[in-house]
């Protein structure tokens, strides 16, 4: 090769010698400093962004998805409660591609080494598909509009029962329309703003760790640590099983701390998933489920109940909307509904004062296809590098316009002969505001990475639900849900993948393609997943059954609550859901005040929200994993910080992954052998004498 060509090649690779005379003075002045990430890579030429995409990267995703889907499916099933699974799918990821070029490396079939660009691709396609089966509603809007979820309502709202061919079909009308919102911004977002979107540049510097020496040999050993405890946690799920014959049988209802406790559901039911959950999450957040807990189940729900007679009819079940259930439902819902409207304002505010100041820094509003003010002074070697070749591979505005059009035009004619409720002008409204939310969320994340999805999906339940009333205003405004829902949703995600692209210096134009195929593959396996739960497990979204589906019956009540007001609370239920949505206010503003070191320790309202309705028990297995994390920094802080994660996520996979053969055996009607209960002593006492006789 000549020296033409190899200047033409770095051209192509988005470096121009001919223009890089502040790219090699930046390299200068840090020569005999530490190296930064990009010089420590400098030595390797970024592949273009078709060399990227491979077949390879792709397979593995498949792979990765089906199993970060039965995972995030459970978490939604149980709880609701999904953690940041980032660190393992980017570990995953890593582990199967680089066992699969060592292997085509002995053998000489090695064509493309792998990269982090491609381990990039990976995570993002992983991340996209696992994502739609938490915006798709699974275990929120779409289950609440089943027959199931609305019998336990009692409401007379309609329904319409799950089908794998219109939740399939309605998926790929509402996933891609986020994507297309908020492509244009990338260069305003990313470069411009220089937004942080801490989730997806803690992802960067992760990938970034595995491909250099020193990181790969970390990586091996973490990937080692949750092999181990992968097999752990399935093997542990596979012996559980073994003792669940009947209705509450199993390791699952040992009465920990006794039978009383038992009845109020504080016991600790060996879900290695909580445990690893309860490894991930904050501790904050343990601390303030388990308050939650003891505020709800140890003290409100059993003082309520001695009011039974009064306050509701006795003869009621506890599952009845109108006795203690509805108290539980609504009140959870107050507390939701005051958390998250403290946090949207707050975001909201954050997004467009940092706006403001952002355009009266610069006089004018950024625009997505002119180049920026030279500000090539002030940037690093790292940030020249990375910004010449993010903003190589253009993606076209007219193509993102001409999509987003397209694919709304489609919808709007598809979905209301999916929901005959929700009314094509509906739909146009959601679609002509959702890109000004999308932008709003996409903002608000990369400030603050909290995605407020689901507090997008609530504004659009009350409002669609209450414009269309009592003629199928319940289906119309959960459906509506979904549609915002997906559309903020995506957005945010996909605006975090740039941000780790743009870290990473993946192609902007394989970031998208990827996020493209990853949500097309979650259209399909998310649905398929489900229907497998659904139709495995009879007693699914059932009050106190292994899959409660907790938010459906949330989500649901929301609706009826748009649509019909007040009307059917219990007695005094609506003062005491004032008082917890002004509580959770109150509390978001002191923790606020307080400043980040004192704020730190007040409790959240929304995850204190979580356990009202469905009951402590994961909340113990979540604080025995923040326990185990806790202890393991007190003796090695280093050790814990590099395989916490590792740890966490084996004992989350494993279990999750057993999910799978656990439901294959429910559909052939394979029954396990053993039936392991626990009694009281006189109730024991009363079976042994029945026996007897």
């Amino acid at each position: 090769m000549d020296v033409n060509s190899r200047d033409e090649d770095r051209v192509e690779k988005g470096f121009d010698p001919e223009e890089n005379e502040e790219y090699d003075k930046s390299k200068k002045e840090v020569k005999g400093a530490e190296m930064s990430v990009e010089q420590i890579f400098e030595s390797q030429e970024v592949p273009s962004w078709r060399k990227q995409l491979t077949m390879r990267a792709f397979v593995v995703s498949f792979a990765l998805s089906v199993m970060f889907s039965f995972i995030v499916m459970k978490l939604n099933l149980t709880t609701g409660i999904i953690p940041s699974l980032n660190v393992s799918a980017g570990l995953l990821g890593f582990f199967f591609v680089k066992t699969w070029t060592k292997i085509l490396h002995k053998s000489g079939l090695l064509k493309q080494p792998f990269t982090r660009q491609e381990n990039t691709v990976i995570q993002t396609c992983v991340v996209a598909s696992s994502g739609i089966a938490f915006s798709g509603g699974f275990g929120s809007y779409l289950f609440g509009m089943s027959e199931r979820i609305s019998k336990q309502s009692g409401d007379t709202g309609g329904f319409k029962n799950p089908s794998l061919g219109w939740i399939v079909g309605f998926l790929f009308v509402v996933s891609f329309l986020g994507l297309f919102s908020v492509v244009p911004l990338r260069k305003i977002m990313v470069i411009d703003f220089r937004l942080t979107y801490p989730s997806g540049t803690a992802t960067a510097h992760l990938i970034n760790s595995f491909h250099t020496p020193e990181g790969a040999k970390l990586a091996k050993k973490q990937v080692k640590t949750l092999g181990k405890f992968f097999s752990f946690s399935f093997l542990w799920g596979f012996f559980q099983w073994f003792f669940t014959a009947g209705d509450d049988c199993g390791f699952v209802y040992f009465p920990t701390f006794g039978l009383k406790a038992y009845k109020n559901k504080f016991y600790f039911d060996f879900s290695a998933t909580y445990v690893g959950v309860g490894m991930i999450c904050p501790y904050i957040v343990n601390i303030s489920l388990l308050l939650g807990g003891i505020l709800s189940w140890g003290l409100m729900w059993p003082l309520i109940e001695t009011r039974k007679g009064d306050w509701y009819p006795a003869n009621l079940s506890s599952s009845n909307m109108q006795g203690i259930q509805g108290y539980r439902v609504f009140i959870a819902i107050a507390l939701i509904l005051g958390d998250g409207l403290y946090n949207f304002f707050k975001v909201l505010s954050r997004t467009l004062t940092g706006l403001f100041y952002q355009v009266r820094r610069r006089q004018t509003l950024p625009m997505a296809n002119q180049p920026s003010p030279d500000t090539s002074e002030k940037l690093t070697y790292d940030d020249q590098r990375r910004t010449k070749l993010f903003l190589k591979d253009q993606i076209p505005t007219w193509f993102s316009i001409a999509g987003y059009v397209t694919i709304a035009a489609i919808s709007i004619i598809i979905l209301p002969h999916i929901f005959h409720e929700l009314k094509w002008y509906y739909i146009l409204v959601i679609y002509i505001i959702a890109p000004i939310l999308a932008f709003c969320n996409a903002y608000g994340t990369g400030l603050t990475d909290w995605s407020l999805a689901s507090n997008y999906g609530k504004l659009a339940i009350f409002t669609i639900g209450a414009w269309a009333g009592s003629h199928g205003g319940v289906l119309a405004g959960l459906a509506a849900c979904g549609v915002m829902m997906n559309i903020v949703s995506t957005a945010s995600d996909l605006m975090q993948d740039f941000k780790t692209g743009y870290l990473t210096l993946a192609s902007p134009r394989s970031m998208f393609i990827s996020q493209l195929i990853g949500t097309a593959m979650g259209c399909i396996i998310s649905p398929c997943v489900f229907w497998l739960f659904y139709k495995a497990f009879d007693d699914l979204g059932v009050p106190g059954s292994q899959y409660p589906s907790p938010n459906a019956i949330i989500f649901r009540n929301m609706s009826l609550l748009g649509v019909q007001g007040f009307s059917s609370l219990p007695k005094n239920c609506l003062l005491l859901c004032y008082v917890f949505f002004g509580a959770a206010i109150l509390i978001n503003f002191v923790k606020d005040c307080l400043g980040k070191k004192w704020g730190s320790f007040i409790p959240l309202p929304m995850a204190m929200a979580i356990p009202f309705y469905i009951g402590p028990y994961f909340t113990i297995d979540m604080c025995v994993g923040s326990l185990i994390l806790f202890v393991w920094e007190k003796i090695n802080k280093a050790k814990a910080d590099a395989f916490g994660p590792a740890v966490a996520s084996g004992l989350i996979c494993g279990d999750g992954i057993w999910t799978l053969p656990s439901s294959i055996l429910a559909l052939a009607g394979v029954k396990p052998p053993i039936c392991m209960k626990f009694l009281s002593r006189a109730t024991n006492g009363r079976v042994d004498t029945f026996l007897g006789s």
